[in-house]
């Protein structure tokens, strides 16, 4: 068990100082921190408060986890040290289609049109129709 704690899923207008009064009910507190994009200096939506003595760090856990702020749950845990060899989770972007950069709508390898990549394209129709010349008017 230690004295710093991770909070998280707070809203981006939360700056250090904020923090530090948020938490401050619940004893006292050496440290707060907002960590920031190291290019634009916007927050990331994360920071870690450290605690004097590890009984205040679990009242504050117990106390303020899943507690709403600006509409936002915020997640309130004991801090881990980051691991760079564990596997990081992957994020999913939704049902994006079969393939290639194109997704469902074609594309680099998009399932309708064809293109880099395969999928239904128009030409692969007009082969299976059996003929190279197909001016029946239809559009695939």
């Amino acid at each position: 068990m230690g004295n710093k704690i991770f909070v998280g899923n707070l809203p981006f207008s939360t700056d250090d100082a904020k923090l530090k009064e948020m938490f401050s009910a619940y004893g006292e507190i050496s440290e707060a921190v907002i960590i920031k994009n190291k290019f634009s200096g916007r927050s990331k939506g994360f920071g870690f408060v450290t605690f004097a003595n590890e009984a205040d760090a679990q009242k504050a856990i117990a106390a303020m986890n899943e507690k709403e702020v600006e509409g936002r749950k915020m997640t309130v845990k004991e801090a881990t040290p980051f691991n760079p060899d564990a596997p990081r989770p992957r994020r999913s972007f939704g049902d994006r289609g079969s393939g290639g950069f194109g997704g469902r709508r074609g594309g680099f390898g998009g399932e309708r049109r064809g293109g880099f990549g395969g999928g239904q394209g128009r030409f692969n129709k007009r082969e299976e129709s059996g003929s190279d010349n197909s001016q029946d008017g239809e559009d695939y």
